[in-house]
């Protein structure tokens, strides 16, 4: 018995001696679980915040590019305000920051590129996007879609039934009050390109376009930033900036001396190609004959920023002083590079009067440009003739080719307006000549001449007309009123050459204005509108820096973003 009892007590010892090992193992494996658990769970937690982290540092950094996109739309004028320094900011979030730059990065041929970079950071993470934008460039941008009827009055402008807009269109907000559309709609125009409204889409609860949205065959955007057109601080910068940088021998202040009613100081500007040369003429201190406008002549009251208006004079005629011959110079001449820092854009001409000017002459059917031209006028720009780009052309639309370096942009603190042809052989105001040579102004001797332009009908140089087809292919900005035609609806003028009661006016180009001027009254008189959009100029190829967009978009493959190496 008691060796079996013993025997029994050893394989318990047995056992026993097994068992223990075989729990502290479970112990350890179990613990090495719980630690694996708890590490894999630490893991996961710490990476939810890295990746948590990095998405607050992402959005951060893309906020301060917003920011930054929200302070250039708000300049008045970016190069200058650039040129201050107060062109950084920083935002702070719950649970995160970021700071950001803009800053001016090139030129892409004469065209300003900005540089915004912005970083956001959230705990130890970083991000930062670093994004090339350019200025929006439209093809038709309207302050108002109305034109001036009275000194404080307007009246809608309608884009009638069958029209064909093939222009990129801005139309910047009116603000009205009851709030209707700001775009004025007779029928069913066709819009082929995008259209813009810095208005939205509704009034209160009313959707003020459901009527409409089918015309608008490139869609209509809503809410978009108003272009600067109607700012004269922004003008009046930009101006001066031009100013600055044109070579003095082209600044020009005209003195008119003739003895006329209404007098006007003015340069007349002949574009024309000799021997495969572009060139233009220059008389400087010309005397126009104005003539007080009648009918829908109005200009902006300077400081009122496009809400008062008064009636100007238009042009008649102008002399020349009979002494001083005109000056003849290669377009090449002209040429300047604007410059930002140490970064210089490619060259190109520019022109700058401290008064009007009369483009134009009895010389030639045709101004035809052979280069790179910005002319900019501190009053009004009257084209008194067609005015056409020399080289290429695209065979099916009659534009200049994408390859035709030739390009004029026409800038004026006035209005820019084709002159009345008829109006200086009216009995009011026809100039004192008798014969093709002119006899000067009566009043002062034969210390003037008489200038013509347009083409001549019959033997008085006095008589003059427009063709019926009249061209002009430039880039048009209007800081103080429309782009349209002088003395429509009066008797005293306005003679038209083609069928009917109406001419063509063809615009091939760009086309900025403070509020809409008349062009031609349907059946009536003036033109009637055909305007193309040259496509070169969107691309920036227009000297000088007279842009007024209001938005900033990325360059084609101008983003960038990625994590800060770290320091």
């Amino acid at each position: 018995m008691n060796k079996k009892l013993k025997i029994i007590n050893n394989k318990l010892k047995i056992k026993n001696g097994f068992a223990l090992p075989l729990v502290i193992l479970a112990v350890i494996i179990l613990i090495a679980l719980a630690v694996g658990l708890t590490m894999a769970g630490y893991g996961a937690r710490m990476q939810s915040v890295r990746a948590k982290c990095e998405t607050v540092a992402m959005l951060a950094a893309e906020a301060g590019y917003e920011q930054g996109v929200f302070w250039m739309s708000k300049q008045s004028d970016i190069l200058g305000a650039l040129q201050s320094g107060s062109n950084t900011g920083t935002i702070e979030f719950d649970s995160g920051s970021c700071s950001y730059e803009v800053q001016f990065d090139d030129y892409i041929a004469a065209r300003p590129v900005f540089r915004i970079v912005s970083t956001g950071t959230s705990g130890a993470s970083s991000r930062t996007v670093d994004v090339v934008v350019l200025q929006a460039i439209n093809g038709w941008v309207m302050g108002k879609c109305r034109i001036p009827t009275g000194t404080t009055s307007t009246s809608p402008v309608n884009f009638a039934d069958g029209e064909i807009i093939d222009v990129p269109v801005h139309i910047n907000n009116l603000k009205d009050s009851p709030d209707e559309r700001d775009i004025y709609i007779s029928g069913s125009p066709t819009f082929q390109q995008k259209v813009e409204m810095g208005e939205s889409k509704l009034a209160g609860h009313t959707d003020k376009y459901a009527s409409v949205m089918g015309l608008f065959d490139d869609g209509i955007y809503f809410d978009q930033p108003d272009v600067r057109i109607t700012d004269e601080v922004a003008v009046q910068s930009k101006v001066n900036r031009f100013r600055d940088s044109t070579n003095p021998l082209f600044r020009f202040t005209p003195l008119g001396t003739a003895n006329v009613t209404n007098r006007h100081n003015a340069v007349q500007l002949e574009f024309f190609v000799d021997a495969g040369v572009g060139k233009v003429r220059i008389t400087n201190n010309c005397t126009v004959r104005g003539y007080p406008g009648t009918t829908y002549d109005y200009k902006i009251v300077p400081g009122t920023h496009s809400s008062n208006y008064q009636k100007y004079d238009i042009y008649a005629y102008h002399y020349a002083p009979r002494d001083v011959a005109p000056d003849i110079y290669p377009i090449e001449d002209t040429y300047v590079r604007q410059q930002f820092g140490n970064k210089y854009s490619e060259p190109g001409g520019q022109i700058f009067v401290n008064g009007d000017v009369i483009i134009g002459s009895a010389d030639y059917a045709n101004m035809v440009l052979k280069g790179k031209m910005t002319v900019v006028a501190s009053g009004n720009i009257w084209i008194a003739d067609p005015v056409v780009v020399d080289g290429a052309r695209d065979a099916a639309t009659d534009l200049p080719a994408d390859t035709n370096p030739n390009v004029l942009g026409l800038i004026a603190q006035g209005v820019v307006k084709i002159a009345d042809p008829g109006l200086s052989n009216s009995g009011s105001v026809t100039p004192p000549v008798t014969t093709s040579t002119g006899v000067g102004d009566v009043s002062t001797g034969a210390r003037h001449t008489y200038r013509a332009v347009a083409n001549q009908d019959g033997a008085l140089i006095n008589n003059r007309r427009l063709p019926h087809t009249m061209i002009v292919e430039a880039a048009v900005t209007v800081g103080g009123g429309g782009w349209g035609a002088e003395n429509v609806r009066s008797s005293n003028g306005r003679k038209v050459t083609g069928p009917g009661n109406q001419d063509i006016l063809v615009l091939r180009g760009t086309l900025s204005e403070c509020i809409r001027a008349v062009v031609g009254l349907i059946n009536t008189n003036g033109y009637l509108k055909r305007y193309y959009l040259d496509r070169r100029l969107l691309e920036g190829i227009l000297p000088g820096d007279i842009w007024f967009g209001g938005k900033y978009v990325p360059a084609p493959a101008g983003w960038h973003d990625y994590r800060p190496e770290n320091p």
